[in-house]
């Protein structure tokens, strides 16, 4: 009971319909092949205690985000809002927003970055590439740089074109 109490606390939003959570870095939002419990699970896990259902609860993924970063994740809670909400980001309907830190500045205080990458499954890593190489995919975002700390930290605001592996 103690980690579903937990998990309600990062509720952020919540009607009949979706739930917005505050996912941590190393949480995976959907299953895969290590078997760690997903958010989806746990969430259902969640809301089947805290609301004393006897079924089965739905929780379905609108979108998803890279397990080494944290975020704000949207789930549906009916598969009919599943549905609409899968058809508002086909449409681009929705805006995602992302927020990086950065050691390095860039190379200006906005921008476009086209590039190309590749995915190296085993390391479960992605790397730039070029046009050529096996498997590689175009990539493309905008940035704009928001803060620098006295640290010499940089905060930018970023907007995928393309939802690359890692990009």
């Amino acid at each position: 009971m103690t980690i579903l109490i937990m998990i309600g606390d990062r509720i952020l939003y919540e009607d009949n319909h979706l739930l917005a959570f505050n996912k941590r870095p190393g949480e995976i939002v959907q299953g895969d092949k290590t078997g760690d419990e997903p958010l989806s699970e746990t969430l259902k896990r969640y809301i089947k205690e805290r609301d004393h259902k006897p079924g089965n609860v739905f929780c379905g993924v609108v979108h998803r985000i890279d397990r080494p970063v944290s975020g704000v994740v949207l789930f549906a809670k009916t598969s009919k809002a599943l549905s609409r909400m899968n058809r508002l980001v086909q449409q681009r309907a929705v805006t995602k927003i992302y927020w990086a830190v950065t050691k390095a500045m860039p190379p200006h205080t906005s921008g476009t970055l086209s590039d190309y990458l590749v995915r190296n499954e085993r390391l479960n890593k992605s790397f730039v590439a070029t046009a050529s190489d096996t498997g590689a995919k175009h990539s493309l975002l905008d940035y704009r740089l928001i803060a620098t700390s006295s640290g010499g930290y940089h905060l930018l605001e970023v907007n995928l074109h393309t939802g690359r592996h890692h990009q």
